[in-house]
C-alpha cells in the first residue's frame, strides 16, 4: 500500500499536471465500492472546474477546486495516479509484464482498471487514476464540508513526537506496531515505515504499547521521521504496484533493514530477520537488535 512518502511523491509530481488546469471532461468506470461519490455525479460536477491546489492529508490527496469543493482520493493498496505520458511495466497487467523483455517499457492505454480519466481544456497530458483491487476511494466534498475519514486523522507522521506517542501508548493495550498503524495516532504511517522505525529504535513490533518507555517512544518517533524523509529523498518504495506520476520508480526498497527481508541476515548483527502477523499485517524485526 502506498504510504506517506509514496503519496507525498505523487502529490509533488502530480501538482504540475493538475493545478491551474481546467477540467474539460471526466471519464469514469462504473459505480463500485471505490466511489464514495457516485461516478455520475463526478461526471456532472467536475467538468469546467479548475484545480487550485493539491494537498496531502495523511495518505489522502485533496484537490481543491475553484468553487471551494474538494476532490479526495485515497490510493488504497494498488492505486496509481499518473500522466497519460507515463510509461512503466508497473502500469501493465502481470501477463503483459511477463511478455516484456528486461528493461523494456510500454506506454499505458486506459484499461478496465482505470477508474478516472481527466481531460483538460488545454489538451495537454491527461491524468489517470487506476486501481486493480479497487480498495482506493474517490470522494467529492462540497464547499465547507468534511468527512469522518478525514476528521479522525491524527498528526502527520512527518511531525511525529515522542511525548505524544508515549501519551497515546499509555491508553492502549495493543502492540506498539498496531498503535503506529492507527491513523488517528499518526496519519500516513504504514507497514513498511513502522517496521523500519521500530528497528532503528530497537523495539520489537509485538511489544505492548503500554510497556514502551518514554525514551523508546522518542527513539521510535525519531526513527519514523528519519525513514520517511529518507524515502522521500529516494522517491518512495516501488515494491509491487507503486509508480510515480511520471512513470518512474522509487528506490527506498533497496535500503530496507527489516521489512520484507524474512530469513535474511540483519545488516547490523547478522541474526535472521523474523516475521509475525500483528494487527493483520506482516511485521518484520531483528530478534538480535530489537527487544
Amino acid at each position: 500500500m502506498p504510504e506517506l512518502p509514496e503519496v507525498e511523491i505523487t502529490r509533488r509530481r502530480l501538482e504540475p499536471l493538475l493545478v491551474e488546469r481546467q477540467i474539460a471532461a471526466l471519464e469514469t468506470s462504473r459505480d463500485s465500492y471505490l466511489f464514495l461519490t457516485r461516478p455520475a455525479l463526478l461526471r456532472r460536477r467536475l467538468p469546467g472546474r479548475t484545480v487550485r491546489r493539491l494537498r496531502r492529508l495523511g495518505k489522502y490527496l485533496l484537490a481543491e477546486l475553484d468553487e471551494g469543493s474538494r476532490l479526495v482520493i485515497h490510493l488504497g493498496m494498488t492505486g496509481q495516479l499518473f500522466s497519460s505520458r507515463a510509461a512503466s511495466p508497473r502500469l501493465l497487467s502481470a501477463a503483459a509484464r511477463g511478455a516484456l523483455a528486461p528493461g523494456q517499457q510500454a506506454s499505458f492505454r486506459p484499461d478496465g482498471h482505470t477508474h478516472l480519466r481527466f481531460r483538460f481544456e488545454d489538451r495537454g497530458p491527461e491524468v489517470y487514476f487506476r486501481d486493480v483491487r479497487k480498495f482506493g476511494k474517490v470522494l467529492l466534498l462540497r464547499p465547507g464540508r468534511s468527512h469522518p475519514r478525514l476528521d479522525r486523522l491524527g498528526p502527520d507522521a512527518l511531525e511525529a513526537e515522542g511525548e505524544a506517542l508515549f501519551r497515546a501508548a499509555r491508553k492502549r493495550r495493543v502492540p506498539i506496531k498496531a498503535l503506529l498503524l492507527d491513523q488517528a495516532v499518526l496519519a500516513g504511517c504504514g507497514n513498511i515505515y513502522a517496521d523500519e522505525a521500530l528497528f532503528l529504535a530497537g523495539v520489537r513490533p509485538g511489544r505492548g504499547a503500554g510497556r514502551v518507555t518514554r525514551q523508546e517512544c522518542e527513539r521510535i518517533a525519531c526513527g519514523l521521521r528519519q525513514v520517511l524523509l529518507r524515502s522521500l529523498s529516494t522517491g518512495g518504495s516501488s515494491i509491487s504496484d507503486y509508480v510515480a506520476p511520471d512513470g518512474s520508480d522509487g528506490t527506498y526498497q533497496d535500503e530496507r533493514r527489516v521489512y520484507g527481508r524474512t530469513g535474511d541476515a540483519c545488516t547490523s548483527c547478522g541474526a535472521r530477520i523474523s516475521r509475525r502477523v500483528i494487527a493483520q499485517r506482516s511485521s518484520h524485526y531483528c530478534p538480535g537488535c530489537q527487544r
